[in-house]
């Protein structure tokens, strides 16, 4: 029986029911996994995500764009397969697309993470013969420290900046990471401020009925407002911008699982580097590839070839599912390994 998924020119591909996965071109039919850029192309003639995640990739892919929305684990026919997408602990609307074809099941988890995370719905184990899984952070070097001790790392470095009467600049990824990091802070310490990149992503989130505590966009502060004791939350773009002036003496922090990495924050140029990452670290990855009970592994994203290397050895068959990177470079998934910080995860 062939293969339920094949590469093509345009990306990841499934013949007997026509779509593309995440299609990095446009394509007449594309099930997306979430609303990230380098999973999210503009152009295609229809699109299915989850329900959850329909409006953020709207604004995404723009108000054109004809998306069809299923609920998790919702079963629907395309052509001779049943999909199903189900939550993939990501971001808001992340989705882990489920495959199946006379009683045999692939799954493509898209980017996922297992770690607890306020702002959406928790990794779900879905089982499978063939799984195709991302490896961002495919090395066992990377293991992530429990998040609540990354939140008060961040909260005592605020407090610090707050009690030198100076703003705290806190750089990151504009969807996803930005709002788990305003429902892991502590706001009771001062005024959250936010680019507007990012709270017009907040109220989405907010509209989903996530709980964020109360920000305020930037570009409602008057220009005599001091911002001294406040934190702002800013995408990793405002990096080195005239923007930033109106915040008078600040502390600049990056929040990344690159930060892991020696020197991460050296060659970030800021102040202060806090590992947190939205996805799954060496052991998560390790744990969901045993528990699918998937016999064959298929690795993309990140560190391929030394997870397939690894995976071989311990096992499993496995082997590299290799994909053109399209992100945007300084804030989403990986352009190399031979460069593992040109962007943020």
């Amino acid at each position: 029986m062939p293969d339920l998924l094949v590469t093509t020119p345009s990306g990841l591909y499934c013949p007997s029911g026509d779509f593309h996965v995440d299609p990095w071109r446009a394509v007449p039919s594309a099930i997306i996994t979430h609303a990230h850029s380098d999973h999210a192309t503009a152009g295609s003639a229809r699109y299915l995500t989850v329900d959850e995640g329909a409006k953020v990739l709207s604004t995404r892919l723009g108000p054109e764009a004809l998306i069809q929305t299923v609920r998790y684990g919702e079963p629907i026919r395309i052509g001779d397969v049943t999909v199903s997408l189900h939550p993939a602990g990501h971001i808001l609307g992340s989705s882990q697309v489920r495959i199946e074809r006379g009683g045999e099941v692939w799954v493509v988890t898209g980017d996922y993470k297992t770690a607890h995370d306020a702002t959406c719905r928790p990794f779900e184990l879905v089982r499978c013969h063939t799984l195709i899984t991302e490896s961002t952070f495919g090395l066992p070097i990377y293991r992530w420290q429990h998040p609540s001790k990354t939140f008060a790392e961040i909260n005592s470095w605020w407090e610090t900046n707050k009690s030198a009467k100076i703003a705290s600049v806190l750089f990151s990824y504009s969807l996803g990471k930005a709002q788990r990091l305003l429902s892991g802070i502590d706001a009771s310490i001062g005024p959250i401020y936010c680019h507007g990149a990012i709270e017009r992503l907040n109220q989405i989130y907010r509209d989903n009925g996530v709980l964020l505590p109360e920000t305020i966009y930037v570009g409602d502060a008057s220009r005599k407002t001091s911002f001294a004791g406040s934190i702002i939350v800013a995408p990793t773009s405002a990096r080195g911008t005239p923007w930033l002036r109106r915040f008078g003496e600040f502390s600049s922090a990056y929040v990344s699982g690159w930060m892991q990495i020696r020197g991460a924050r050296r060659r970030r140029a800021v102040d202060r580097g806090f590992t947190l990452s939205d996805h799954a670290d060496w052991p998560a990855l390790l744990d969901v590839i045993q528990t699918s009970g998937a016999e064959r592994v298929l690795v993309t994203h990140g560190f391929v070839d030394p997870m397939v290397r690894w995976l071989n050895e311990n096992g499993w068959q496995a082997a590299p599912l290799h994909t053109e990177f399209r992100g945007e470079l300084d804030e989403t998934s990986e352009p190399s390994t031979a460069n593992p910080e040109g962007s943020d995860s």
